[in-house]
């Protein structure tokens, strides 16, 4: 099922933000699928030959109540993000992270061992595994504290996740972050945070496999120049 054209809003400013601020429409049709389960396969193809024109034209629409709120701006087919959008994103997310579904398969085990890379990378001990969490971060091998706690959600139970990471944030205060697969969890937890774990909404960070990923290729990158940035 397609959705309709004010849920594609906020999904187009995530997607110009993540690219850098600006971006081609011929591009973000395709790419904002992904924010969307509930569309489906039949339709996915159609919108990749160019043959669903309801999804272009709800995009479209979408583009210019953005434009017309001078969240976005239209030049030629090239949507660029505005100072307005930005902050528009900044308070909708409140901290949180929403982002879209991932479009190729990853593990749980993949998504550990990225966090384990990035933790390093950024001059942390990281461990998997480590009691009852799936990842965490200390300053060094020998400290007490855990710095940063991770739970990795591709399936099961959100609030067993949000209870583990509560307990971490109780104790040490612990910087927690939930890492989810797709966005339909990302509002099953958003629903979460609002009902039973409030006291963890203006701390906690959820952010997508896809963002993920992000973070670890780009941190990959530049890794050999970090520490010489982090040096105290």
């Amino acid at each position: 099922m397609l959705p309709k054209s004010p849920n594609i809003e906020t999904p187009i400013l995530q997607e110009l933000s993540a690219v850098g601020g600006s971006d081609d429409v011929r591009f973000l049709y395709e790419r904002l699928i992904s924010y969307f389960p509930q569309i489906s396969e039949v339709e996915i193809k159609q919108i990749k030959i160019s043959k669903e024109q309801n999804w272009r034209k709800s995009v479209q629409k979408a583009g210019k109540s953005l434009d017309e709120q001078n969240l976005i701006r239209r030049e030629r087919g090239f949507w660029t993000i505005t100072d307005i959008g930005k902050r528009f994103i900044e308070n909708e997310n409140s901290g949180i992270i929403f982002t879209k579904t991932v479009d190729e398969a990853l593990s749980h085990q993949d998504i550990q061992t990225m966090l384990c890379e990035i933790g390093k990378i950024l001059g942390y001990f990281s461990e998997k595994e480590f009691e009852y969490y799936d990842v965490i971060w200390r300053e060094s091998k020998t400290s007490q504290r855990i710095s940063h706690v991770f739970e990795v959600q591709s399936k099961g139970n959100i609030d067993s996740a949000f209870a583990k990471l509560k307990r971490a944030f109780d104790a040490q205060r612990s910087k927690p972050f939930l890492i989810l697969s797709s966005e339909r969890d990302s509002n099953r937890a958003r629903n979460s945070l609002n009902r039973e774990f409030r006291e963890l909404a203006r701390n906690i960070t959820i952010i997508s496999f896809v963002e993920l990923r992000k973070i670890h290729e780009n941190l990959s990158a530049i890794a050999e120049f970090l520490p010489a940035f982090l040096e105290k």
